[in-house]
């Protein structure tokens, strides 16, 4: 009886997920990262990244963010966040430079190695949507495009957060 009600829910919790866009976005999200990083390393790229350095790279400003912030945008400590940094900079993709409105302060930047580096991650990204494109046909790409846009927009407004 016990084992039953467990089993049931399971599956009332796995319908629940199914169920869950945002769910399925974080998913998807997961699995996209997995297969860019994947992809990239079988391929030999030039700077071997992990799946959580590409989760703070998007989080990076192009004229810099301070690691406080970046801390804040991804949800993690400041220390997991200057291990991240550190790292990145060792591989020469970011770099470390005074905050031209507080010297006391450093921003968090991309090298342009680093720049250049995004651009070939963003190739493939684009090789991927194109792929995903071409299993789940244009329209339902586009909209999501414009979806994931839109819902963007309204998380970054201050009043929703």
């Amino acid at each position: 009886m016990a084992s039953r009600r467990a089993a049931e829910s399971l599956q009332l919790l796995e319908q629940t997920k199914q169920a869950s866009t945002l769910q399925l976005l974080f998913k998807c999200a997961r699995l996209v990262n997995d297969v860019a990083v994947s992809r990239g390393a079988r391929r030999g790229a030039r700077v071997q990244l992990r799946a959580a350095h590409t989760w703070l790279l998007p989080h990076v400003d192009l004229d810099g963010t301070r690691s406080t912030e970046l801390a804040r945008r991804v949800g993690i400590s400041k220390q997991a966040v200057g291990q991240l940094v550190d790292d990145l900079v060792q591989l020469r993709v970011l770099e470390r430079v005074a905050d031209p409105s507080d010297g006391r302060a450093k921003l968090v930047r991309f090298t342009p190695h680093g720049r250049r580096q995004i651009h070939a991650g963003l190739a493939l990204l684009a090789e991927l949507g194109a792929e995903l494109e071409s299993h789940v046909g244009g329209k339902r790409m586009s909209a999501l495009h414009d979806a994931l846009a839109a819902i963007l927009e309204v998380l970054a407004r201050s009043d929703v957060r």
